[in-house]
Formats: structure tokens, sequence, C-alpha cells
């Protein structure tokens, strides 16, 4: 250590900087922070503002010298660097100095840059959130022991102390898109399974989805019960409700677990089948039930409410059952959710 010290003692002023600049960054990995942490320690350092941008989400963040985020459109960069990956460039870097550069703005980039994709690392690759379908399967498969789910997980880079969400989504949209849109600031990865798209992520914000979007959200800790649970979820979607939470069916969820032919056989779930091919009359009944006020159905097919009431009318009468009695409209509801599921 004598001799370090001594050595470091003759280094010129530039070089014991560019050392000081490399422990900075090293001392932040270590501390293991996170991508705007590390933005606000940068532009600390730089007595600038920073800022950076992930191509995989699109965000930028750009921090004021004081360490707050700035909210203001970035004047031109003074210098930027590439942040890469496995030798793929997966976002920018940049200063916002307004004077000339400084001696040491190359190698804080450069530092910076490579702290950037540490994180990125460590947290989930930033450039694609699409991830190998086999590893994705052994996290969510009933059939997988606990080790072999947990080593998965640690190659999909999250890590043990996270809880990992799940979800079930059917879009014609690509699912790496919709995966960055469920989660777009934290670890997250999607894959294509028979029929379904399965996103994982250690939160998941379905407000964000775009029409057209089902998705069903499991609420379990375990992921392989989650992954169940988020297939029956999307199950119970419609146009109307594209998004469910398995949380929110309550007992709703055990009509997934009738037997088919138990639920084909129903006199209820027939009748239902058969107005099915009316269009008019399915959306009619639909929007009732799920309003549960004729002057509210009214108002959601922007018809007068008595040409509601003489659809419904019909309609009764055709399932043999009596729309306007609570019995009724509880009897409609649950047999128009379980021919759903048989459809589905």
């Amino acid at each position: 250590m004598e001799a370090l010290a001594a050595r470091l003692s003759q280094l010129d002023a530039q070089a014991e900087g560019a050392i000081r600049v490399v422990m900075f960054y090293d001392t932040l990995m270590r501390r293991r922070v996170d991508l705007p942490a590390l933005a606000r320690a940068s532009a600390g350092l730089a007595e600038c503002g920073v800022g950076m941008r992930l191509h995989g989400t699109g965000r930028a963040i750009r921090v004021s010298p004081d360490g707050r985020e700035a909210a203001a459109p970035p004047p031109p960069a003074s210098s930027s660097a590439p942040v890469t990956l496995d030798e793929e460039e997966i976002g920018t870097v940049w200063l916002e100095r307004p004077g000339p550069p400084g001696q040491l703005d190359a190698m804080l980039l450069d530092r910076f840059a490579i702290a950037a994709a540490a994180v990125v690392e460590r947290y989930g690759p930033a450039r694609t959130t699409m991830a190998d379908p086999a590893l994705v399967e052994l996290v969510v498969s009933a059939d997988s022991d606990e080790a072999a789910r947990a080593r998965a997980l640690r190659l999909l880079g999250f890590t043990a102390d996270l809880p990992v969400r799940v979800a079930a989504v059917r879009s014609g949209l690509p699912l790496d898109r919709i995966a960055g849109l469920l989660c777009p600031d934290r670890p997250v990865k999607a894959a294509p399974l028979p029929d379904v798209g399965v996103v994982l992520a250690t939160t998941l914000d379905p407000t964000r989805l775009p029409a057209g979007v089902r998705a069903g959200i499991g609420a379990a800790d375990s992921p392989d019960r989650s992954w169940s649970q988020a297939r029956t979820a999307l199950r119970f979607t419609t146009p109307r409700q594209p998004v469910v939470r398995h949380a929110d069916l309550g007992a709703l969820a055990l009509l997934a677990e009738v037997p088919q032919d138990a639920a084909r056989d129903n006199a209820d779930v027939a009748a239902i089948a058969r107005i099915a091919d009316s269009s008019d009359d399915l959306e009619t009944l639909d929007t009732y039930c799920a309003t549960g006020s004729l002057r509210r159905a009214a108002d959601c097919l922007h018809l007068h409410h008595s040409s509601v009431a003489r659809r419904l009318e019909q309609i009764g009468k055709t399932l043999g059952i009596e729309l306007t009695e609570p019995t009724g409209l509880l009897r409609a509801r649950l047999a128009l959710t379980a021919y759903r599921l048989l459809a589905d």
C-alpha cells in the first residue's frame, strides 16, 4: 500500500483526477445504484447537466447539476458516448456543459456509459424485452422445481429480492412493445408460449396498454401460480373489459373450473348460444348485464331506453329468463360469462 501511495503521489493532476473518476464509478457499482441515482451522481461529479437515453424504452433521464431531474428540453449535448452491452449499442449518455469541455469529460462519459450498461445488465437488458421461451417456461411451469425456477429467473435478469409479476397477453402488436408498455422502467421479460404471450416483470401497469390488447394479471407470489391465474383472468377479458386482474374476479374465477361439457349442457348457457348469432342481441344483453340498469345501458348503446326495453323483453323470452328481476339478471350474467369461457 505504501508503494501504491508513493506512485499515486507522483502522478500529475489529470491522471489523479482520472483515477478518482474510476474509483467514483466503482463505488457506485458496489452500491448497486439504479439509473436515476447513477445520473444524479454523474451530474454532481461533472458539475453540469447530464442525461441518458435507452433505446429499448425511449425514455430519457436528465439531471441538473443540483441533482434534480430536468424537465425543460435538453440543450445540445456538449459531448456524448454510446452505452453498449454485449457489443450492441443500447443507449446514449451525454453531458450538457455550457462552456468548453473539461479535461476529464471524455473519461467521465466513458465510465458513465460503462456504469449505465452494468445497471441495465443487472436489472434486465433494456435493448430487448424478449427472452428465451425455454427459460420463461421454466419460470411459469408448475412442473419446475424451485431451484430450476430460481436459476431461470437469475438468467433472465431478475434478482431474488424482488417479486415477479406475471401477465398473460393476447394482441396483434409485437409482444416486446406490449411488455415495454406494461413495465417501462423496471426489469421485464416476455416470450410467446402456445396461443398466448407471457410477460414477467417486477411491476405491471396495464393502464398504459393501447386499445385491442387483452391481458390477464396474476396475483400469486409464486410465478407458476401467478401464471395460472393470469391465464384464467385472460379468459374473462372482453372488448368492454380488456384487462382483468385475477384478484378482482373473486368467486367468478370458479366458473373457469366448471367442466366444459357441464357448462355446454346448462340450459341458460345453451340459450345464450342460440342468440349469439345476433350481434345486436348479444351486445344489448352484455351492456345490460354490465351496467345493471336499463337507462345506463341505453346511454352506452346510444339508443332510447324504450328501444332497449323492447330488445331486452324479446331477449328474455328467447332465454326464458326474466331479465328485470335480480335473480334473472344474475342468471344472465353467469350464463353470458360461462358462454364466453366456452368460446375462449
